[in-house]
Order: structure tokens, then sequence, then C-alpha cells
């Protein structure tokens, strides 16, 4: 640790938290491998630089732990999507339900897709009504976050969990 600390005097924190004052680097250094831990430069950019006594490889260990918790508290929500087409079939469309209502249970977002086709692009009425009917049939689940909207050949919305 010595290669990494080049100031001559250094501002000195004990291991137990008191401050030790200004004193020059080499009774730092001895001061910490009396008490057989590190001297770790907390504050390099200040005038003098900051360095405390302390046990360097539990402090990683202990950092390592907290940003594993908050990995672990942290979820990512997901975007699951579901495709459709204007004329799917009652049964079909129960499962899709199902399905919707699974992922929304789930704390992911789902985006609802109408597929058109050709001719299709004619009943865009039709697409609008079925995903006003999804929107109805997931209330009691989740709320529509970006209400039905036309890209081109399909129709998307965007559900959220309640």
């Amino acid at each position: 640790m010595n290669q990494r600390i080049r100031a001559k005097t250094v501002r000195l924190i004990r291991s137990d938290g008191e401050q030790a004052g200004i004193v020059p680097l080499e009774e730092a250094l001895e001061t910490a491998k009396k008490e057989s831990l590190d001297l770790v430069e907390v504050a390099p950019n200040a005038d003098p630089p900051v360095c405390r006594i302390m046990d360097y490889g539990k402090f990683k260990y202990q950092a390592s732990k907290k940003t594993q918790e908050t990995k672990k508290k942290g979820r990512t929500i997901q975007l699951k999507e579901i495709r459709m087409r204007p004329r799917t079939e009652e049964h079909d469309l129960g499962f899709k339900l199902k399905n919707i209502q699974k992922f929304l249970e789930k704390r992911d977002r789902v985006k609802v897709t109408v597929l058109f086709r050709g001719r299709e692009m004619a009943y865009m009425d039709q697409g609008i009504a079925l995903l006003k009917r999804v929107a109805e049939e997931v209330e009691e689940f989740g709320t529509v976050e970006q209400a039905p909207t036309r890209e081109g050949w399909r129709l998307t919305m965007v559900l959220v969990p309640k």
C-alpha cells in the first residue's frame, strides 16, 4: 500500500475513528503496522491527503456484500409482449389473457400487440375493440399505461401491474 501514497505528510485517522492530526507518512505507516492494519488513503485530493488505519480486506468484503444486498433487493422489470390478430378466436384469446394475467402478477409490464396483414387494415376498429376488451378483462391485475396506438401494421397497448 505504501506505493500509492505519495505525500510526505498525511492527516491520520486512527482505527477507532479518532483523528491523530497531521503526521509524516513514515509515522502513519508505523502506527498502522503496530496495529497490524492497513493505511488507506481516503481523500487523496485533500491538502494534506487523508489516510485511515483500517483492515482493507474487511472493508472491501463489506463493500461487496453491500452491493450484493442492493442487487438482491432491486428487481429488473421486464417488458413481455403478447401478439394477436384482429380475428383471434375466443379460446386462443382466453389463453393469451391468462398469460397476460400471469405476467402482471409477476410484476412485469405487458405490451399487447394486434398485428394486421393485407386487407385486415380496413378493420382497425376491431383491433381497438379487442385491445379495450383485453384491458377490461385484466383490469383487476393491471392498468393501461399506454393507450392503443397505431404503428404501421400494428396496434400496441402497454399494461402495468397494479
